[in-house]
């Protein structure tokens, strides 16, 4: 028991309410950070776990390559286009302009570190606000007639 008064105790803090505004900031950040190791490396592709069923039947983890599209083409001039996207919408940044012109490609990383400090100083929240949240299960099914 000597052992146990030499350490001070306190009531353990409640866990506060997880704040939607930086949960989406977060997943900006690694989104970015994802296309930031596509720009370097075309064949980027994380691999994550995922539990798959077998013909025996029991359920097994599995590591699998999960797929990143890129978030920039080219337009007509022959220049890049980056689009930032949460979910399958486009974030307008200003009024009615959806895209950044990176320029060239040797441009794009540059342009996506800025983009991963701009979302970290809360720059981008706004454009993501009012994108909504698009993580959802996408478009409601129509109600069926009974």
């Amino acid at each position: 028991m000597s052992h146990l008064k030499s350490l001070t105790l306190t009531v353990s803090p409640q866990q506060g309410a997880r704040n939607p505004k930086l949960i989406r900031r977060q997943k900006m950040v690694d989104r970015l950070e994802e296309q930031l190791k596509l720009a370097q490396d075309p064949s980027f592709a994380p691999i994550v776990r995922r539990w798959k069923k077998t013909i025996a039947g029991p359920k097994v983890p599995v590591e699998i390559h999960k797929r990143v599209r890129p978030w920039w083409r080219m337009d007509g001039n022959g220049s890049l286009v980056l689009i930032l996207r949460n979910g399958l919408k486009a974030l307008e940044l200003e009024k009615g302009k959806a895209a950044i012109v990176v320029g060239a490609q040797e441009q794009l990383g540059a342009v996506l570190e800025t983009l991963i400090a701009a979302a970290k100083a809360g720059e981008l929240d706004a454009a993501l606000e009012a994108a909504g949240d698009a993580g959802g299960r996408g478009i409601p099914r129509a109600k069926r007639a009974a």
